[in-house]
């Protein structure tokens, strides 16, 4: 979504340094660790629900797989006695990512805040991967979502690509 950016530059970001990240972080984390993926619900349910193929779908579709890859190494976080566990959200209100989307869909934020009820807040988000973190009865590869989880985008959005 950043301007002047290379085309790789969303899966070097979302996929590739989280990858890197768990590597370089395994060696030093203790047994009973644990490793919160943080992501939207729109990677998260990305090839599931509609992503506008120009504003988000590059950033979805590089945290999807960047998720999937960490998620596939469950087995051996367990041997180490570390958990993986996931955080998603919907649009946070305030933050930067709504706000570039809503640059190439002028009224997205607030359509997406009447279809939800409500946008969660970045203290919102913050307290679930704190809790997430915290609570040792969450079981490995768990996924804790902040916000609704439903979301519609009409067909005239997609061919204007729009998001939401």
């Amino acid at each position: 979504m950043e301007k002047d950016k290379a085309i790789d530059y969303a899966m070097q970001l979302n996929h590739v340094a989280q990858v890197r990240a768990v590597d370089r972080s395994l060696p030093l984390m203790p047994r009973g660790g644990r490793i919160i993926f943080v992501t939207s619900h729109l990677a998260h349910f990305y090839g599931q629900k509609p992503v506008s193929p120009i504003v988000y779908e590059p950033v979805a579709q590089s945290k999807k797989a960047g998720e999937e890859a960490v998620r596939s190494r469950i087995a051996e976080l367990a041997t180490r006695g570390i958990k993986l566990l996931v955080v998603s959200g919907d649009l946070i209100e305030g933050t930067i990512t709504p706000k570039l989307m809503q640059r190439h869909n002028p009224g997205m934020i607030e359509s997406r805040r009447k279809q939800a009820g409500s946008l969660p807040s970045v203290e919102d988000f913050a307290h679930a991967i704190v809790d997430c973190a915290a609570n040792t009865q969450l079981e490995s590869g768990a996924t804790i979502f902040v916000g609704s989880t439903e979301w519609e985008i009409a067909q005239a959005q997609l061919n204007q690509k729009s998001f939401l």
